[in-house]
């Protein structure tokens, strides 16, 4: 499991610096802790795409194409019962129970997506027993940094977020 450096700031103007010069740096931001969200810092963290919207399409095409072909089987297949001379497949009367089931599958997919994503719940991480990890929620901005395996890599990252004003930086294992 890979180590993080995490560093802790009091200026929020030399912590977006710092964050923003990690590529040029040679170290590579994991994720930053801050009090309230700096919109500044959106376009520097690499965040891919959510996948809800696609999940959410697919379990609910699924489940109504799923729902339809039971009810079809069940009229036209497995019990026909010809009613007035109207067809085994009435399509219309078939559309209402496929289409809740589709919605309610879909909406389940996507709220057990976005917890998948999100990582929740959890409760537990090595991070909140970090010395001036508390403070991310009042007044410091923490940032979490990839540690380098190299010794001489990891005095220079170290050094080069000294200079860029953390007021201490500390290795912990997530």
């Amino acid at each position: 499991m890979t180590q993080l450096l995490l560093a802790e700031f009091t200026d929020q103007r030399r912590f977006v610096e710092a964050a923003r010069r990690g590529r040029d740096a040679q170290y590579r931001v994991v994720e930053v802790y801050t009090p309230y969200p700096l919109e500044e810092l959106h376009d520097e963290l690499s965040h891919r795409e959510s996948r809800i919207r696609p999940v959410m399409f697919v379990g609910g095409v699924l489940t109504a194409a799923l729902a339809y072909g039971l009810e079809y089987y069940s009229a036209a297949i497995n019990y026909p019962y010809n009613s007035g001379g109207r067809p085994l497949d009435a399509w219309p009367a078939f559309m209402l129970v496929p289409f809740a089931t589709g919605i309610l599958v879909a909406a389940v997919c996507g709220f057990a997506t976005f917890l998948f994503e999100a990582r929740l719940p959890y409760l537990s991480n090595p991070l909140f027993a970090a010395d001036g990890y508390g403070g991310a929620t009042q007044d410091r901005f923490v940032l979490a940094i990839e540690c380098p395996q190299d010794g001489d890599d990891r005095s220079a990252v170290t050094k080069r977020l000294s200079d860029f004003g953390a007021i201490s930086i500390q290795q912990v294992e997530p």
